[in-house]
This record gives C-alpha cells, structure tokens and sequence, in this order.
C-alpha cells in the first residue's frame, strides 16, 4: 500500500479529494462517498460488429505445449495461503504476545501524533482513492536494471484483451480476459498477474501501436527498429494461449526503420503505420505494404522486412523539398495521434506540432503551443532576392539550382533554429511548457498535456479552444474512454475529467510518475515510473468504489501476511581512530548471528579543516566517500561475513560521518529500492563537520529510514542540537541531486525528488511534507552531544560506579527536551541501563576509563539510538492499519571497547511487517464482482450507454477509411 502522506499534494488549492464531486453515494459505506456525475458513466465499446481478422500468423509458430495443470496447482497453492493467513490472524487476537522475546521498557516523547511527527496513515484499502487490481506490484528498483517498463498498450482482437508493456529488454504480455484476477506462476515477480514475456531485444521499447484487426502489434525500439509482434491467442484451449510459448516468443519480423531511435508511432485511419525520431523525421509505412507482409511464411521473414523497409514514405524530406521549413522539421517528434474523426494525423514535438491529411499525406499546418500558425514557406522576399541572382549571373545554369539553394537555406535555418531551442531549454519558461502528452476525444477534440501541469483543448483543425490546470505538476501521459479523460502527472496523482475539462475527481495514484496509461477489460491501466501496474475501474469515481472499499476492508485477514525482521542499529564515534577486529566482533559481530538487517552510522572517520573543505567541494559535484571510510566499510563487511552471510545494500558518507546497511542474504529478495541523503548541519549548514546522512529502503513492502546523526557539541549547546534535529528532520530529501533544498544529497533519482526539484523554485521548505514523516519506521542514531545537567564530574562518577542510572537519567539533558517536546517528537526509546559512553581515555578499559584530564568532561549519554513505527498508541498491533510494529530487544552499550573516547552503542529491534498478498486480494476482488448482486447489478446500469455515437465527420464514402476500434465506445465487459 502505498503511503497516504502525499494526499497533502491534492488538498491546496483547487484540488479535492477523488469523491468530491459525486452526486451517488453507496448505502455500504457512508463515511466515504462515490458516485459518478449525474448517475452516468459512458462507457467504451470496442467495435460492436467487430469479426475476428484471419489468423495470418498460425504458420510462424508450432503450438506449444498445454498448461491444464497451471491453473488447478495456483488455485490449490492460493486457497492453502488464506487458510494460513486465517489461522496466523486468529493467532494473534488469541495470543498475549506476538513475539517469545520480551521487549524492553520504552520511554516515549512528547509531541506524537502532531503536524509532521504523526505516523503516516494506514489502511487494508486506502481511503482517499478508488479499490485498484495490482497487476504488478510496485517492484524492487534494485531487481528491474535493464528491464524497466516505459510503456503499455491494450488491444482487444474480438477474443479478448491483452495488455502489452515495452521493456529496455523486451516484450510482455498480460491476458486480460482470463488471468487478470488469477496469480503469477512460480519463479516470477511476487504478486504479479501471470504474463507472457518475449525473447531478449537488443534495445529498449519506446513506443507500442496495436492493430486488433490484423492481430499484431508494432513496438518502436531505441535503435531504430521496429518490430512486429503476434498476438497471443488465449481463445484456444481455455485461454492458456497455446499458440506460443509461454516465454522467450520471438517477433515475426522487423526493419531498420531509422539511424536514430523510434519516439512515436501511431496507426493512421488509413490503416498506415506512421512513425518519429530524431531531428524531425517522419515515415510512413503505407497499409499495402504491411498487409503483403503479414501473408508471408515464416521462411520468408527476411522478404517480409525488406519489402517493408523499402515501402516508407519520407515526410520531412517530401516537404522540405517542396520549399517549406518550420523548426518541426529540426526538432525530435516525441509523440502521434491519430484522429480517426478528422481523419488527420498530429505530429508533435516539445514546442510545436503538425497537422498532415491522413490521406494524402499533406501538411496542413504547424502551430507552436499557443496557437499561432508558423510560417511553413520560405520568405518571398529573400526567395525573389536569390532567384533575380541566379537569373542575372547565370541563364543556362540546370533548373534544378535554385532548389539546391533553397534546401541549403533551409537546412542552416533548421540548424539555427535548433542551436536556438536548445539554448533556450536551459531558460525556465520554454522548457516548462512542453508538450508532455496527445490525446484525441470521442467529440472530434484534441487534448494537448504540458510540463507546467496546463491541459490545453483544441478542435480537430488545429485552433485552441481553451486552456486549464488542474494540478501545478507536469503532466506524463493522457488517455480517453467515454466521456472521460484521464491525465496522470509526474506527481503520482491521476485526475479524471469530463470532455468539457471539468474535474471529476483526483486521487494519489502512485507514489511515482504515472508515464503511461492504457484502456482495457473495463479498466483504465496507469504505469508507474517504477514499474508498478495498476489497475482503476473506467467508472471510477462512481457508486461501486464504496461498495468495493468496504467488501475488501472486511476481508483483510485473508489477505494479510505478517514478517517479522530483526534488526541491529549500531552507532560509534571513532575519534578519526580505527579499531581492532576484535573491537568489531564485540560490538557488531556477537550479535549479528540473529539478526536479519544491521544498520552502522560512524562518526568522526575523518576530520580536519583540509578534508572538510575537500569533502565538501566534492558534495558540489556530487561525489562522496573517503579512503577511511571504505576502510570501515571493508572491515565491517569482513565482521558481517559479507558475501557468504550478509550483503552490502547501500552506504552513504558525508564528511566524517558514515552510514551502511547490510542485509542477510535469505532476505534479499525483499529488501531494495535503496536511496541515500546527507544534510550538513556545520558552518553555514554547509559543512558536515556536523549533520546527518540517511539511507531509505523497502523492506517487504514497508518503508524504513535510518538516520546517523551527529549534532553540534557542548554542554550549553542545547537549543542548537534541537535546531539539527529539526533541520535534517524537515530537509533531508533522499537520492535527490544538489538543489535549493538540499544541496548535500546524491544518489540515484527517485521520482519524488524528481517531483521536488521540479518545483523547487515555488517550493518553500517549510511547507514540504518531509520524506521522513512518509517512512513506516523512522530509526535516529548517533552522536547527538545531549551531556547532563546539573551534575559536577565526580558525582557522575560517584553513579556511575553505583549504577545509579535512574537518577542520572533525571539529568539528561535529550530526556529532558523529548518531554518538553522540543526535539525527537513522538520517537521512543528504550529505558538506558548502561553506563555514559562519553568521555573515555582511549585503550583504557572498565569504568576508569572516564576522562581524567584537565577538563575532566562530565559524562554524559552522548550515543544513542531512537526510533518511531507505525503506531499512534503502544498498544496497536500489526495489521495493514498499523504496518510496522517494533520493539527493542537489547540496547546496550559495548564497555569493553577501548578504541576511541566514546563508546560503540548497538540495538536491536524485533519489527512486524504486515503486508498485502496481492495475488490474493486480487481474486477476493474477482470473486466479489462475480458473487455480489449490488455490484452486478450497478454494472448493468453502467453498462446502458447508446447504441451508437454518429458523428457526421465520420460518414465518407471513402473506401480506403478504416475507422479502428479506439475509443469511440467503451467496453464494461472487464467486470465479470
């Protein structure tokens, strides 16, 4: 589930909550409203009188084998885990305790529950949007290197829908009909629907066009290939799809199409393939030439590429030949629509876009994105000027020179132009307005998309009708079913319009960009940046959300899977020292052997005035790390056992301060999409001399934070330890590159930080949701510097030797503060029963170790270790409401350990992890659309739309006019 802090992005102004606007409201569930406006959702049908095509490609494949056993081994596999998940939950309400460890007594702070220090909100189905099928679970970013999906595509032959995604390596395919309730097959991604994957390509898919009516679909490739795929056939044997295998299916051909990648595909009313790419370009692959290729044997594939390849029709060079320039001719045609209502073809790049007759292939006009018409002609002046030239000077030269010179004039032009926008995609403005996104409505109206969050409606001749914005973020990808647009935005946020731009409704939808969006089965499929599916009722926001959200709520205990993880958070200030092997296994090796996860924050590896101007020259540029610190990295690693036992998940180092991660390697496969952060708290909040560095990952779906911390020192400097708290609470932003808000973080973008930095400039960081307060569990450790009050050194001592900690925790300065609520606000943790780790004669051992020299520093609680989990009260149990529940098992610090003058503090955690078991929620979702009668019945009232929706523009006589099965009508049949 994803976390519901991010709401704040939609509650500003103009922006409601997804149900705002519905007029019907479910009788199962009245504290969440949803219906759709005025009781009505039109609803696409796919091609009423659509037949079958011919089954062209049954003789470039052998059928494959027969999955009968597939489905009754998943069902039996899926029905044992409700079972289990059943018995775990009546475990745990009839159990006193859910782990045989006894926790440690806690203390708490005070300011819990308030502003940004409240827990994240959870629940087994988010409030504050529709019910969603995962199709894919959100994956591990660490899992998916050279295997990202970028884009997806539904596309329906008559025997149902399938759902194709186009990866850096590759094709898949998805089964709507049959397996979009059903599980995936062992050995896949966990809890993602079953698929259908293709052999390796050697580059990435940029672009997917479907033609149900020839059964095939087109990808475009970033080497300049495309490729023509078959589609499966899962009428056949009960929708096991045995006209191929089930992995590895290879294409059925494919050309060179360009020297540079395919940006844009789109097929034409014509039924001709249109293709962009860089600098311009665009082809045509004529209709004819497709369907001889697609009757060729599988012996005469390499007939079938070359007759293609050779068939194109080269726009740019036909018009530019013809005497018009406009810099569309120069700039990369990023997208294509098809408007089968006008029968035109848009062509478009960041700036400026083209209208062409999709019949004669003509250019009819270029139009930059605020409407005015640019010149498509060469001026008539300077044509005249050159032409008197060449007549005066030279009669007899060929007739065919001046256009020579022409195209000259135009190609330097273009070149200019070009050097020209470039530039100017370094200015804010022109790069801000770009062209992010082309859709074409049932009304014949075009629907432009911007990187400044503007939706922009044109009429299908290419005049700007109206403009609107609905979210300041910049929008992705746009898609159209009924009378419904759907915008998805680089924020996560999806957003549902009307055809006349009005705002239905709006919800998170991801908690990444949403970079494409397909139509398909009764759902509207959106695609992460991340690589998630998900998948949205067309209906939505409409009456059956309620009735879905209160059903799958009441069933979370067949659905709920608990983890429980151990983990080990350990914190030492080395004094720029290094320790002995032994120093290592007393404080991190002896316990290492019953823990799942060992965090390490290390303060102090290196210091001086040199190496922290060094160190902070090198955050500008973005590089990190030290010689000492990777000494410590080594040596740990070799305490851990890595490799054989533990792996190394992440680290980062910010001047002498450094944090790394380990995990079991049993655990592997759930512990990813790791970032890092650092915030310099030293001089000008620009030295890390003192500060924090962060490490943010997923651990079985839950977010988790560790922060190692050093603060600023001595006794009286209380408010300033505050005030480092309160900075690297509020500004530390993971994996984000240098900006106005951070500019000590590095690491690999994520897409929130790429939402961020996209709108740092409007941004005022007080108002920014900290990443900190999203986490599912927060871990603070390090050297905070809090010493005690009140207390001379040898009546510390005299405690001290006593073990008389309760009465010196009375003096603790940190105890103190949490309770005013001043710092570390609603964090716990464990009652301290060890002795002051600072201040220590280095190799000094036992209790006499404490500073004896002149200054005779008090002792004091310096190291510590503090966290925060998913509950709100201590006593919540694990559930999807509460995620993660942590207790501590053991804080103590490690007295034997003589190499530095504080010392070493470790900590271990016993954290319950309540998850979702996709695949199973997923056929709970099923089984309430096929047993519920309310929902079957509001289906059907759904599913009354017209017969017919006849436009005028469409009745050409024509004979070459094929108008498609997109989006004229929309198909409820998804709902079975």
């Amino acid at each position: 589930m994803d976390d519901l802090t991010n709401d704040a992005l939609i509650n500003g102004t103009n922006f409601r909550t997804y149900s705002e606007n519905l007029a019907v409201r479910s009788d199962s569930d009245d504290e969440f409203s949803a219906g759709a406006v005025d009781g009505k959702v039109e609803i696409e049908d796919a091609a009423l009188n659509y037949h079958k095509a011919p089954k062209v490609f049954d003789r470039f494949y052998n059928s494959s084998s027969e999955e009968e056993e597939e489905d009754e081994v998943s069902s039996s596999s899926n029905y044992q885990r409700r079972l289990d998940y059943m018995l775990q939950f009546l475990d745990r309400k009839l159990s006193t305790s859910s782990s045989p460890d006894q926790p440690l007594p806690e203390y708490t702070s005070s300011g819990s529950g308030i502003g940004i220090f409240k827990p994240p909100v959870r629940a087994p189905v988010h409030p504050n949007r529709p019910p969603c099928i995962e199709l894919r679970p959100h994956p591990l970013r660490e899992t998916q290197v050279g295997r990202f999906l970028r884009r997806i595509v539904s596309v329906d032959d008559g025997g149902g829908p399938q759902l194709w995604a186009g990866s850096e390596s590759g094709i898949r395919v998805w089964d709507l009909k049959n397996d979009i309730y059903s599980g995936g097959n062992e050995g896949e991604e966990e809890g993602t629907v079953r698929y259908w994957e293709s052999a390796p390509v050697a580059a990435a898919a940029l672009c997917l066009v479907g033609d149900g009516g020839n059964r095939v679909v087109w990808s475009g490739h970033k080497d300049g290939r495309i490729i023509c795929w078959k589609m499966m056939d899962f009428s056949i044997a009960g929708g096991r799809g045995n006209s191929v295998s089930r992995n590895g299916f290879h294409e059925v051909f494919s050309w060179q199409a360009y020297r540079g990648p395919v940006l844009s595909m789109v097929m034409s009313s014509y039924g001709d393939l249109w293709s962009g790419s860089e600098g311009g370009a665009v082809k045509i692959w004529p209709w004819e030439a497709l369907e001889k290729s697609l009757s060729f044997t599988v012996g005469e594939k390499h007939m079938a590429s070359l007759l293609v390849e050779r068939s194109y029709i080269d726009l740019r060079s036909q018009v530019t030949q013809n005497g018009a320039y406009n810099s569309i001719f120069s700039s990369d045609i990023k997208y294509m629509l098809s408007d089968l209502v006008g029968a035109k073809v848009w062509t478009a790049s960041y700036q400026s876009f083209a209208l062409w007759d999709a019949r004669t292939k003509e250019l009819l006009k270029v139009l930059n994105i605020d409407g005015q018409i640019e010149n498509m002609s060469v001026d008539s002046l300077m044509e005249d000027e050159m032409r008197m030239k060449f007549v005066s000077n030279s009669k007899e030269k060929a007739p065919n020179s001046f256009n020579f010179f022409q195209r000259s004039r135009n190609a330097i032009l273009g070149a200019a132009d070009a050097v020209r926008r470039a530039a100017a995609k370094g200015g804010f403005g022109d790069d801000n307005r770009r062209i992010e996104g082309l859709v074409a409505t049932v009304d014949g109206m075009i629907w432009i998309g911007c990187a400044n969050g503007l939706l922009v409606q044109w009429d299908g001749n290419g005049n700007r009708l109206q403009d609107l914005q609905h979210h300041a973020f910049a929008v992705q990808s746009l898609c159209t079913v009924g009378t419904r647009i759907w915008v998805g935005y680089i924020s996560g946020i999806v957003q549902v319009l009307d055809l006349s731009g009005k705002l239905l409704g709006q919800w998170m939808a991801h908690q990444s960009p949403v970079i494409d969006l397909a139509v398909g089965d009764g759902y509207m499929f959106t695609l992460a940046n991340h690589g998630g599916i998900r998948g949205w009722s067309i209906s939505s926001p409409g009456p059956l959300d309620n009735i879905f959200r209160a059903m799958l709520s009441g069933k979370e205990f067949l659905y709920t899977s608990l983890e429980n993880v151990k983990i080990m958070a350990g914190t030492w200030n080395v004094a720029q020292g290094r320790a002995a092997p032994d120093s290592l296994i007393s404080w991190l090796g002896s316990s290492a052997a019953d823990v799942d996860i060992v965090v390490v924050g290390l303060q102090e590896v290196e210091m001086g005035a040199g190496f922290l101007a060094m160190s902070a020259a090198r955050e500008t540029m973005g590089l990190e790390g030290s010689s000492a610190g990777q000494w410590w990295l080594d040596m740990i690693g070799k305490t851990l056992d890595e490799g054989s036992t533990f792996s190394r998940v992440g680290s980062r180092q910010l001047a002498g301060l450094l944090i790394s991660v380990w995990a079991r390697n049993n655990i592997q496969s759930h512990v990813g999409d790791v970032d890092v952060a650092a915030v310099p708290c030293g001089l000008g909040r620009a030295i890390g001399n003192k500060g924090a560095v962060g490490l943010r990952m997923r651990v079985y779906g839950r977010v988790m934070c560790f922060v190692n911390c050093h603060f600023a020192a001595h006794l009286e400097a209380v408010s300033r330890r505050n005030a480092d708290f309160d900075h690297v609470y509020r500004t530390m932003f993971f994996s984000r590159p240098s900006s106005i808000l951070n500019g000590a973080a590095a690491g690999v973008s994520s897409s929130v930080q790429v939402l961020r930095t996209t709108n740092a400039m409007s941004v005022n960081p007080v108002d920014v949701v900290p990443e900190l307060s999203e986490a599912d569990m927060v871990v603070f450790l390090g050297d905070f510097n809090y010493r005690l009050d009140g207390i001379s050194y040898d009546e510390a001592r005299d405690f001290v030797s006593q073990r008389c900690f309760d009465w010196l925790r009375e003096r603790d300065q940190l105890r103190a503060e949490m309770e005013a609520g001043n710092v570390f606000q609603g964090m716990r943790e464990a009652v301290i029963k060890f002795p002051p780790t600072y201040k220590f004669e280095k190799h000094q051992p036992g209790l006499a170790g404490y500073d004896s020299g002149e200054k005779k520093r008090i002792p004091a609680w310096c190291d510590r270790i503090l966290f925060r989990d998913s509950r709100s009260a201590s006593a919540s149990t694990c559930s999807l409401d509460c995620p993660v529940v942590a207790s501590v098992l053991l804080y103590e610090a490690c007295m034997d350990v003589t190499d530095s003058d504080h010392k070493p503090v470790r900590c271990i955690f016993n954290v319950e992890v309540a998850r979702v078991d996709e695949t199973v929620r997923r056929q709970e979702f099923g089984e309430i659309i096929r047993s519920n009668e309310k929902v079957k019945r509001l289906i059907e009232e759904l599913a009354k739309v017209p017969e017919a929706i006849v436009c005028p523009q469409l009745m050409k006589t024509d004979k070459h006019l094929i108008i498609t099965q997109e989006v004229l009508l929309a198909s409820p049949d998804g709902f079975r």
